[in-house]
Parts: C-alpha cells; structure tokens; sequence
C-alpha cells in the first residue's frame, strides 16, 4: 500500500491564495514566457469590483466563492525532509477559497482625446 503523508505547519500558519481565471490568451511581448513577469495591477474599486489593468487596457472582473476550496501543496522527498522514513511527503502551504473571475474584453484606456481641428 502506497502511503502518501500531507501535513501543514500548523493551524493559523496557512496563507490564503486568489485564483485568478482570465478569459482568452496572454502573450508575452518575448520569448521569454510570462513565467516571474509582471502581469499587471489589481485594484478593488470602493464598491468591491476587481480591476486589473495590463498595460493599456483594463479589465473588471468578479470574485467568486469556491465551492470546494483548492490546497497549494510542495512536495518534499526523503532526503530534503532529514528523516529516515522513506517517501514522498505533502506540506500544504496555503489555501485558495476564492477566484476573481474577469469574463469581459479588455478596455482600452484612454486618457487624452485630440479635439478636432
């Protein structure tokens, strides 16, 4: 039988995560991946409302409770655990309840409009 142990540090040690779920494709400007890049700026309006602007464009999204919630677990082998007890373990590291939903097109924003001559 094939044990696999999951344990957390403790019980107010877990950080709560967002999952944010973006309609459409992203593309990075280089072949480099979007990967440890900047994506853009997540606000809260005063009503609550999400935006998120990237680069010229802004985004309004929704937040949406999950109905299951989702753990964020790092596995750790044997030899980076410094136990004798061989295996895989799971250290759940944090917990995802919600999601920001952004389901629309991106806007452009535009910030000076040319009077005409």
């Amino acid at each position: 039988m094939v044990q696999i142990i999951i344990s957390s540090s403790g019980p107010g040690s877990l950080a709560e995560w967002v999952l944010m779920e973006l309609q459409g494709e992203i593309e990075a400007r280089y072949s480099t991946g979007l990967a440890g890049n900047l994506l853009g700026d997540l606000h809260y309006t005063t009503e609550g409302v999400p935006v998120l602007i990237v680069g010229h464009h802004i985004l309004y999204g929704k937040i949406i409770h999950l109905e299951k919630p989702f753990a964020v677990l790092v596995k750790q082998t044997a030899a980076e655990q410094d136990c004798d007890e061989p295996g895989t373990r799971y250290l759940v590291t944090a917990l995802i309840r919600n999601k920001i939903l952004f389901k629309t097109r991106p806007k452009p924003i535009i910030t000076s409009v040319p009077k005409k001559v």
